[in-house]
């Protein structure tokens, strides 16, 4: 036995009618379900501190603007409930701000680099300054001794201080016996007598 089944009078507008109202719903349900980005503005809004901190505004003023001109839309979009575009731009915020801020500290460290290296030269001029003069002292002629002499101031002469003389005893003629006495030399004697005496027992 075969059925057939027919369509129930009017279903094909229920079902049309049907459908778009579960789509407006779902619409709706996934607009309410996107919760404002709280999170993501904190982290941009600290970002772009850092950045400013870090000298941005310095260093790289460009991407400075741009993330504080995403970060005023961020508030903008929620301000008007828009939080799925308010996440968005807080994102797009907290990267511009991030690359503000590595420009920044490698603008710093250029500059302090930099500084160092001219402190560095400085240096090293002054230090072929001094050795240049102590090449050129080396190089001039030693001063004579008479001429450092006559240089320094005249000294007072120390008084001379005479020898004592001696006593008159001392001076008296010396007594007989007493004084020099010659000694005969016997070392040299004629070798004919030491020859003769030598020959006798």
């Amino acid at each position: 036995m075969v059925r057939i089944f027919s369509q129930l009078a009017g279903s094909p507008g229920r079902i049309c009618t049907t459908t778009a109202a579960l789509v407006l719903i779902l619409a709706l349900a996934g607009c309410a379900t996107v919760p404002p980005p709280d999170d993501s503005m904190n982290m941009a809004q600290t970002q772009l501190q850092a950045a400013r901190d870090a000298g941005a505004a310095d260093y790289a003023p460009v991407d400075l603007g741009f993330a504080q001109d995403k970060f005023q839309q961020t508030q903008a979009a929620m301000a008007d409930r828009k939080y799925a575009e308010a996440s968005d731009l807080a994102e797009e915020s907290r990267a511009d701000a991030e690359l503000a801020q590595a420009k920044a500290r490698l603008g710093a460290a250029r500059t302090q680099l930099q500084g160092k290296v001219q402190e560095n030269t400085q240096l090293r001029a002054q230090g072929e300054q001094a050795e240049a003069a102590l090449q050129q002292e080396r190089q001039q002629p030693a001063i004579p001794a008479s001429a450092s002499s006559s240089m320094q101031p005249a000294q007072p002469a120390q008084p001379t201080q005479d020898m004592p003389a001696p006593a008159s005893s001392a001076l008296s003629a010396p007594a007989p016996g007493a004084g020099f006495q010659t000694v005969p030399d016997n070392s040299q004697q004629p070798a004919s007598s030491s020859s003769t005496q030598g020959g006798q027992p």
